[in-house]
Order: structure tokens, then sequence, then C-alpha cells
């Protein structure tokens, strides 16, 4: 996703983890924020959670602190958003999976086998002139297993975008999320996107 607000290159990147009701329309009003504002999310996962009717969106984008504070302060007005996190201001550890079909001739596929056994990467698929790797880390990784296999050629790759979580105690949930404040239950909630 891209727009005009984010996407300038400027800033520090930015993991947003946002706990909503699992209800039908929540992603869309969640992204349709985004877009709307001009805003650019980089990543973007979305799953249920260990707890019922519950799903954790994961969000990356880049800007200067005034910009993610409005992105929160938007996201905490949407109807069935529970909590809103800004990892930065916590201890975190961050993962994504990576898929990625290389080239792989008789010549190639030693090199190839080697730099997966470096990464801790593992071949999931092969055919007479490819494999597809699988490999599992933070960013950093991912890019850098990414780089040594571009000179093999890589005819696809599909990345599923970062899952965080934060260290230690848990952050939110549904068991320790506080009640909306007065004039702001679930039925009363608006879902004003005007910037503050």
């Amino acid at each position: 996703m891209s727009g005009n607000g984010l996407g300038n290159g400027n800033g520090q990147r930015h993991t947003i983890g946002v706990l909503v009701e699992n209800q039908p329309g929540v992603l869309s009003r969640v992204a349709g924020l985004f877009s709307g504002r001009g805003f650019n999310i980089e990543s973007l996962t979305v799953a249920v959670t260990n707890e019922p009717g519950m799903s954790r969106i994961t969000l990356v984008t880049t800007g200067d602190e005034h910009i993610v504070e409005q992105i929160i302060k938007q996201l905490n007005k949407l109807i069935n958003v529970i909590k809103v996190i800004e990892f930065r201001n916590v201890p975190f550890v961050e993962r994504e999976m990576a898929l990625v079909k290389v080239r792989a001739d008789k010549q190639s596929r030693a090199e190839i086998l080697r730099i997966v056994d470096i990464f801790r990467a593992k071949i999931v698929d092969v055919s007479p002139s490819s494999y597809i790797v699988e490999v599992t880390g933070d960013e950093g990784k991912i890019t850098a297993m990414l780089e040594l296999l571009n000179q093999f050629g890589i005819i696809e790759l599909a990345r599923t975008g970062k899952a965080a979580m934060a260290r230690g105690k848990k952050e939110y949930g549904h068991s320790g999320v506080k009640s909306p404040p007065a004039g702001k239950s679930e039925g009363a909630k608006q879902e004003d996107t005007t910037d503050e």
C-alpha cells in the first residue's frame, strides 16, 4: 500500500500492534484510515489470537513522531479497536517469513544449499530448474539472504510481513483491556478520522 503522507522516505520506521474484535470490515476500516489520510503501510499482517473473538493486526509504517501520534489517535477512534501499541516504546520480538523461488542449475545448487544452511532456512520444494526456500527471521536476516540469492536469479518472492510481540509481561489482551471511558461505549464510539 502506498500514499503521500508517509511514503516520503523521511522519519523512523514504526511497528504498531492493534488488537481488534474479529468482526467483518474491521481490517478494511483500519486500512481505509491509512489510505484516506495518505499514510503508507509498508507491511500489514492480521490473524486471530488465542482469545476468542479477537484478532491481532501488526502494521509497519514510516514517519515522524507527530504522524505516529496521529495514527494511534485515529486507530483508537475506530469501532471494534480494543487497544493500540507502538512497539518502539517496549522491548519486543519481531519475525516474518519469506518464500523465495530461486533458479538452481547443476552449477549453483551446492552454493544455494550452503546459503540455506548458513541462514537456517530450508528447501520446501525442488524442481529441475529451481528451489523454493523458506526463511524465517527479522527483516535484516531475510534481506541479507535475499541479497545472496539474487545472484542466482530470484524468480518469485512472497513475504508474510512482520509479526511482533512484546517481551516479558503481556502488553495487551482482552483480559487486560481497560473499559472505554464514559460516552465511548462500543455503540457510541465514533469513527472520527479528523486530525488532532
